[in-house]
């Protein structure tokens, strides 16, 4: 027998998005032990424009500041954002695509709730389009590196683009598993041969797999404590294994194998913190397993066949696109009316 009460308070946006944020801990922890504590720097760059941009716009708008500034959304933007481009990416680099992300789109079309866009993903889009070249420079996981930075270095170049008498960028960072598996095959080197590569590990590139790993125990804590539920994560990670598995049977020498889709570049991170978006992902289950399978799609495609090394932020903007037609077509039967729910 259940005791009473059985009337329980509502779970608040802040508390949502404040478990949001405690779920991303294992994943910066272990980015923090493999590629250095550069992207704590990042975090702390865009939580502050995040939050000055928040209070701006509030502001014009003549909102209050203090439930909004607290309820820790414009946080989720530029966690989300600094976890997304280079740890090393300059200063300024990291407050652009914030702002853009929190003034443009998020509230230029009406704030928490009225954008149709995930507000991190178009900052990065914004940022890879507008800057490639600084967009590709990922700092190299420990002990793989020409050089290593100590924590001071690190900051002295993000602020001031200085390296250490003698260093060079290019001994400090390497091209993204992803990209470089690109870049190989179509120099005409096998699957295997390219796997052999220092910087891929067991499932993914070396340290950015156990990074995917805490985005996942991450995903878990979401999970058990009902913020987001499995059909989106399911779905997407699902077809995405299908799909790669279809082209690594039927072509292992060009296709990598499927576990590799999974654990490289951003898929876990858009698995349990992008997709599930609860503003730009659709509202019934059967919606959500075509967002879901749609993003994991245009994912692959992307990765495969397109010009982007990662594919994870275009997925989820163009299906972002798609949720009102999908919404319309999957919406539940309203109770007690004839012929369908509108």
């Amino acid at each position: 027998m259940w005791s009473s009460p059985f009337i329980t308070t509502p779970t608040t946006v802040s508390q949502i998005m404040l478990r949001v944020l405690i779920a991303l801990f294992p994943g910066i922890a272990l980015y923090v032990w493999y590629f250095g504590p550069a992207i704590l720097v990042s975090i702390t760059l865009a939580s502050i424009t995040a939050l000055a941009c928040e209070a701006a716009m509030l502001k014009l708008r003549n909102r209050p500041l203090k439930p909004f500034l607290s309820d820790n959304s414009a946080l989720i933007t530029g966690w989300l954002l600094a976890l997304s481009i280079p740890s090393l990416a300059p200063w300024w680099l990291v407050v652009v695509g914030t702002a853009f992300g929190i003034v443009v789109a998020k509230h230029l079309y009406g704030g928490l709730g009225n954008n149709p866009f995930n507000p991190a993903m178009i900052g990065y889009a914004v940022l890879i389009i507008s800057f490639p070249m600084h967009m590709t420079h990922w700092i190299s996981p420990h002990g793989l590196g020409g050089i290593e930075l100590s924590f001071a270095e690190q900051l002295n170049y993000i602020f001031s683009g200085v390296l250490p008498g003698g260093s060079t960028l290019d001994a400090l960072t390497t091209a993204t598993p992803l990209d470089t598996l690109k870049t190989q095959l179509h120099l005409g080197l096998p699957v295997d041969a390219i796997r052999e590569m220092p910087i891929f590990g067991y499932l993914g590139g070396k340290g950015g797999e156990m990074v995917a790993i805490g985005f996942v125990i991450g995903g878990g804590y979401l999970l058990l404590t009902r913020v987001i539920n499995w059909v989106i994560p399911a779905t997407y990670l699902g077809t995405l294994f299908a799909i790669a598995a279809i082209f690594h049977l039927a072509d292992p020498v060009h296709y990598v194998a499927p576990l590799f889709h999974w654990f490289s570049g951003a898929a876990m991170l858009g698995a349990f913190f992008i997709y599930t978006d609860p503003i730009g992902s659709p509202n019934s289950h059967k919606g959500q397993v075509i967002y879901a399978a749609g993003a994991a799609l245009l994912t692959y495609l992307i990765r495969t066949f397109g010009g982007f090394p990662d594919g994870v932020a275009f997925a989820a903007l163009l299906m972002n696109i798609c949720v009102p037609l999908i919404d319309a077509y999957t919406q539940p039967k309203v109770f007690g009316k004839k012929g369908g729910g509108k």
